[in-house]
């Protein structure tokens, strides 16, 4: 038998299967309800899970310490308990599974923040194929988790979603080294501002640049995210550039 104190203060006995698991609490994510916002990725600790396909999965049992704390993240209550066979929660392939994906953003980090190769010849095209710069995931503004550790220390780039298509250079020129929400407010039909005030507010962002296009709709983009900032009771640097329709930037 082995013991664990669970979030709720109780404590659970486990009885001990084969080959080294054991009938213990973990967590249990229903596809069906999942809509794929990465929130219950980023609120665990331990990297038990990942997303697949546009879904969060359970990638690893024994990286799950049966605590639940991505079951409040997660808007559509897709995660719940479960008691089964599974294995033992094994620290030490926590840890090192942490050191391992430490290691891996720093290098993807860099790699995002190196110009040397953001234009790279295309063999045998006669033309250019232009470097992702992006870094994080997801980047809608209403599927983003309020709190991931890439918002710690972030320059955060809030742009409406028609910019990366009417300016060619948008991540050469604008995404690199900064982490990316995107929306529309009339698409959307979403008051962005709450949730732009919780982002600012409970994480370490550093500055704040919106790109928007020339059109009247985008003001409300501009407007939110202006809101936001003083909703949150952060003095932060906002930057504001504005995107014509043929692509082009415009003093303001």
């Amino acid at each position: 038998m082995a013991l664990m104190t669970g979030e709720d203060g109780t404590d659970n006995v486990f009885e001990k299967g084969k080959g080294g698991s054991m009938v213990r609490r973990i967590i249990h994510i229903d596809e069906e309800r999942c809509n794929g916002c990465g929130a219950c990725a980023a609120a665990c600790h331990e990297g038990a899970i990942g997303m697949t396909d546009g879904k969060a999965r359970l990638l690893r049992d024994d990286y799950c310490d049966g605590l639940g704390d991505c079951l409040p993240e997660c808007p559509t209550g897709a995660i719940s308990f479960v008691e089964r066979e599974a294995a033992a929660y094994d620290e030490a392939a926590v840890l090192a599974g942490k050191e391992k994906r430490t290691k891996e953003q720093g290098a993807k980090e860099q790699r995002a923040a190196d110009g040397q190769a953001s234009l790279q010849p295309e063999a045998g095209a006669g033309g250019y194929k232009v470097q992702s710069r992006l870094t994080q995931w997801p980047v809608q503004i209403k599927l983003a988790p309020i709190r991931a550790p890439y918002f710690e220390g972030a320059k955060l780039l809030i742009a409406a979603d028609c910019t990366a298509y009417a300016y060619g250079s948008f991540h050469q020129d604008f995404i690199r080294g900064k982490i990316v929400l995107i929306g529309c407010p009339k698409l959307d039909a979403v008051d962005y501002r709450e949730k732009l005030t919780q982002i600012i507010r409970e994480n370490d962002i550093k500055s704040v640049a919106v790109i928007r296009m020339e059109v009247p709709c985008c003001g409300g983009l501009e407007m939110a995210v202006k809101k936001a900032l003083q909703g949150s009771g952060r003095d932060i640097p906002c930057q504001v550039v504005t995107i014509s329709i043929d692509g082009k930037k415009l003093d303001r």
